[in-house]
């Protein structure tokens, strides 16, 4: 199964850019982390999600982008998040995120530029199925990611750490 919901990207200068276009979920999360571990690889220093169009995130969706922003950070690179909106403003800072990654910044590289941005994406189609081991990989890595953030997190996301941990690894032992 894939997404309904496209993920539109686009490289610029000085930025790269990452559309959602619907519900950010487990479905179009793979999307958005190829293209930014991409991205990064190639030495990015400004990754960029717009929101404007997103009617809500789920938390694989949210740890994709945590996950993002941590790597960026670590390269001296920094993740903003554009048109977030409060629906969307207040999920990324329930859940901490908003100390990782810059949300609405006032001075952003990006600003002047925006709307012409926004005309120049193309969509990047999601390139894992639901149900196979790799994407339950991907979930449970976003959910760590999420668990690491803070104590809070690592109480509301333990028992689903668990249950994709175990699901790995019963499906490990099946396969020997």
């Amino acid at each position: 199964m894939f997404t309904d919901c496209p993920i539109l990207v686009g490289n610029f200068e000085g930025f790269s850019w990452i559309r959602c276009e619907g519900k950010g979920s487990f479905l179009n999360s793979p999307a958005v982390k190829e293209f930014g571990e991409t991205r990064i690889a190639a030495g990015e220093k400004c990754l960029v999600v717009d929101l404007e169009s997103c009617g809500g995130m789920d938390s694989t969706f949210m740890g994709t982008l945590a996950g993002l922003a941590s790597r960026l950070s670590k390269k001296g690179g920094v993740f903003q998040v554009a048109n977030a909106g409060v629906k969307n403003r207040n999920s990324l800072e329930d859940l901490g995120l908003d100390f990782l990654m810059e949300i609405e910044p006032e001075n952003a590289v990006w600003k002047d530029v925006e709307e012409k941005a926004k005309d120049l994406l193309e969509t990047k189609v999601a390139g894992m199925k639901t149900g196979t081991e790799l994407h339950t990989r991907h979930v449970l890595e976003a959910h760590k990611i999420l668990s690491e953030a803070n104590e809070g997190n690592r109480k509301k996301f333990s028992g689903v750490v668990q249950m994709l941990g175990d699901e790995l690894a019963e499906n490990s032992r099946e396969s020997q």
